[in-house]
């Protein structure tokens, strides 16, 4: 399905503000969008039209529930206490504090989401702050090709940035949990579920968006991360099925 947003006005004062717009234009810029205005990525084959001919991806199935998988380690991460850090081929490394975070520009949207392990849902909300003004306040090197989400309980996984620049992927604090047909509307997006903030790529499996975010690293080279290494698609797009790599 097309994703569906709606963004708060920036809390940020107007300096910085604007320094963010400006760098998000080159960013943008970097990254082109086709001639009809949608973003397709070099390294993602599948594209806008397949993905809404076929919403279900093959091999998966829908549910109404919401399961909950991890590595079994769920670090208890208090939102006080949180910090997200950025660094590596960036202009302006940063570590962010909760305070910091939430004075960004917000945004909800409402996305499917696919599990290598073959259930998806679909239309989930979301809450929090899209990747590319993160990108935008950090300023990638041109170098930066890659970037390795760190989760708090030691997880990583590796995407292209050109990736992460779509206008769906956003670092999310907040969600709608809906489990058969009944949500109790807008909360916290609860530990077992990754929070206080997890990444959501929703072109991708779910395993290339980290539970528990806590590190955004920037690179030149990319860098296979927990599940990649073990095994799993070094990219994972659902339409190619690509669930596990060819090596295995």
């Amino acid at each position: 399905m097309q994703p569906d947003f709606s963004t708060e006005l920036p809390q940020i004062n107007p300096e910085d503000a604007a320094k963010m717009i400006e760098a998000k234009r080159r960013l943008l810029q970097r990254f082109k969008r086709d001639e009809h205005g949608q973003f397709q990525p070099t390294t993602l084959e599948t594209t806008p039209e397949e993905r809404i001919a076929k919403r279900l991806p093959d091999g998966q199935h829908l549910t109404k529930g919401f399961p909950v998988l991890d590595l079994g380690v769920r670090p208890d991460i208090r939102p006080e206490e949180w910090t997200l850090r950025i660094w590596g081929e960036v202009e302006n490394p940063i570590e962010l504090t909760w305070e910091d975070f939430k004075k960004l520009p917000r945004s909800r949207q409402v996305t499917d989401f696919h599990c290598v392990t073959t259930w998806s849902k679909y239309d989930v909300p979301w809450g929090g702050v899209h990747f590319s003004d993160l990108a935008a306040l950090v300023r990638p090197t041109m170098k930066a090709r890659y970037v390795v989400q760190h989760g708090g309980e030691g997880y990583t996984t590796n995407t292209p940035l050109e990736e992460l620049m779509d206008a769906d992927v956003l670092i999310a604090d907040e969600m709608v949990l809906q489990i058969n047909g009944e949500d109790n509307g807008w909360q916290a997006i609860p530990r077992e579920r990754g929070g206080p903030v997890r990444m959501i790529v929703p072109k991708l499996y779910a395993w290339k968006g980290s539970k528990f975010l806590v590190g955004l690293r920037f690179q030149e080279h990319d860098e296979p991360g927990f599940w990649e290494v073990r095994g799993y698609n070094n990219h994972a797009d659902p339409w190619r099925n690509e669930r596990y790599s060819s090596r295995y």
